[in-house]
């Protein structure tokens, strides 16, 4: 007759799953605290960013990448860099692209700056509102002459928003995507940024530049506490079990 195994005596059921219970706990330790870890260290680089962005708007303007330059051109060496542009704005190929702003709802006014040397740089002169979309409603702004224009350089937005998406083919934009309004306009040589146009005023009062936001949420040092609070208080349940346990046995 075969052997009938022996139960296991409750103790030794009790530390199996004490011991799965600790290990588990100490993982999910280890994991809140590498979270929270890594939002210190996001917070130094958003630090490090905003103080970046800030020098970068508040310094003297300097020419806008020219075509030699154009690849070397990243977001993060160059967004918001503040910037010049001298040439001629082709009116004729100006783009509008959907625009919620402080002024209300409306348009960012995209046109082309024809450079010297025959490149072309796209310029968000501004915003307008909707009752202003159509050119003749703001002609003393088409300016004809060549201009300097100075402001903060943009990377492109390609594709549209999180929430709707840029339709070339019906002229609905929602972004400023440059190389797609370049091709719908037929600007050969487009830099692959665009500049936001400053606050300097235009002839009749639009488009009215100068809007760009500049901000970035920065809630990392929030998450960080929340991270480490949580591993302390897994901490505690830790030693909270151990010790009841240690007590019984004990007992």
């Amino acid at each position: 007759m075969a052997d009938i195994p022996s139960e296991k005596a409750p103790g030794q059921h009790t530390a199996a799953g004490l011991a799965i219970f600790c290990g588990l706990m100490l993982v999910l330790i280890a994991a809140l605290l590498a979270l929270g870890v890594w939002q210190v260290e996001r917070l130094s680089w958003k630090e490090d960013l905003i103080a970046r962005v800030d020098q970068r708007v508040h310094a003297e303007p300097v020419p806008a990448p020219v075509r030699a330059q154009w690849g070397q051109v990243s977001r993060a060496n160059d967004e918001y860099r503040h910037v010049t542009a001298e040439g001629t704005l082709q009116n004729d190929r100006e783009t509008l692209i959907y625009a919620s702003t402080s002024l209300g709802p409306g348009y960012w006014v995209i046109t082309p700056l024809k450079l010297a040397d025959s490149t072309s740089v796209l310029i968000n002169r501004g915003f307008v509102p909707t009752e202003k979309r159509d050119p003749a409603t703001r002609s003393e702004g088409q300016i004809a002459n060549p201009v300097k224009i100075t402001g903060l350089l943009r990377i492109t937005e390609p594709g549209g928003t999180l929430i709707k998406s840029n339709d070339p083919a019906n002229d609905r934009w929602y972004s400023r995507d440059v190389a797609a309004i370049a091709d719908r306009r037929g600007v050969a040589d487009a830099a692959p940024y665009f500049i936001d146009a400053d606050a300097t005023t235009n002839p009749g009062g639009l488009p009215v530049g100068g809007l760009t936001q500049i901000a970035f949420p920065n809630n990392h040092l929030v998450y960080a506490i929340t991270w480490f609070a949580l591993a302390v208080m897994a901490a505690g349940l830790l030693a909270f079990v151990v010790r009841g346990e240690l007590r019984a046995r004990r007992s």
